[in-house]
């Protein structure tokens, strides 16, 4: 996110104040926004049926092009996904030097979203054809661990920072050498089930594209298994999603390996947010404390 102007330290904060320099630019009222989560991005909903994605990493102008396209193009192919707010003209739009989306909201229900119905949806997913979107490749999904470490440093000790480092490199090579099954296809890259949203109808829709990419379609497979590992997801959970995607995915030879990935790659937004968050630096303490340590221990996606 952009730099902190004078007096404003943390990560909501900034983000409140981008929230209301960018609708005044685009003409959408403020006032009583709501302030649903804050984690690679601040994203907010509007009185009006707007959410506002304020994004708070540096690769985000050049990647959020692509995900409005894509986004765009799997409405107009019939896949239920979050949808551009496109009376904001000319998106992203930057304020601050920081790139904001505006996305029509999703009317909710108070029935959760399933993993089985997450599976569905990921199939049909990777059934799909490429868009014609100029998307990036998933080949490093450490890339923005690497980088965040390189940027935040402060965020861990020296001892911290080495044992990462040579964690990153090991990791990064054994992805190298993964037997993933089939061409790369089009992966949603963060397929949580949090990102599952049921709408006030009953459907489902996928939304939070900021990591779609062409890539191995067990990349978004991993993220359900190491919800059970580290998210507080259950063995049912696990095995409605595999029945209901058809594949399990534990079956597969490089399963410890790519549970080892995420596992890693999940401490990079913290290390991002840790200097201006509280929740993030607690959690990136308690998540490097548990990959130092070898330990299995319960991880968290906001404060408890």
């Amino acid at each position: 996110m952009a730099e902190s102007p004078a007096g404003v330290t943390s990560l909501a904060e900034r983000a409140q104040q981008i929230l209301h320099a960018v609708c005044q630019t685009v003409g959408l009222d403020h006032g009583g926004a709501e302030l649903l989560r804050l984690r690679s991005n601040a994203v907010y909903k509007l009185k009006d049926p707007i959410i506002v994605r304020i994004a708070t990493a540096p690769t985000a102008t050049e990647r959020l092009p692509a995900v409005l396209a894509v986004t765009r193009w799997l409405d107009e192919h019939g896949f239920p996904t979050v949808r551009p707010a496109d009376h904001v003209a000319d998106q992203p739009v930057m304020c601050n030097g920081v790139a904001v989306t505006f996305w029509n909201y999703v009317p909710g229900n108070d029935v959760p979203a399933t993993t089985g119905e997450l599976g569905h949806l990921l199939r049909e997913l990777h059934a799909l054809p490429a868009p014609p979107v100029a998307l990036c490749r998933l080949d490093d999904p450490l890339a923005s661990v690497r980088a965040n470490l390189q940027q935040h440093p402060e965020s861990l000790t020296s001892g911290e920072r080495d044992w990462l480092n040579h964690r990153i490199t090991d990791l990064t090579e054994q992805w190298g050498h993964l037997p993933f099954v089939g061409p790369p296809a089009l992966v949603h890259g963060d397929a949580w089930i949090d990102n599952l949203f049921r709408h006030r109808d009953g459907h489902v829709v996928l939304g939070d594209w900021d990591s779609v990419a062409l890539g191995p379609r067990e990349w978004d497979l991993i993220h359900s298994y190491h919800g059970q590992t580290r998210f507080g997801l259950n063995q049912h959970d696990v095995n409605t999603f595999a029945t209901a995607y058809g594949h399990d995915l534990r079956t597969w030879p490089g399963y410890e390996t790519l549970q080892h990935i995420r596992d890693l790659y999940a401490i990079g937004i913290h290390i991002r947010n840790a200097h201006g968050d509280p929740f993030s630096r607690q959690e990136l303490q308690r998540r490097m404390r548990s990959l130092i340590n070898g330990t299995a221990d319960r991880w968290y996606m906001k404060p408890t």
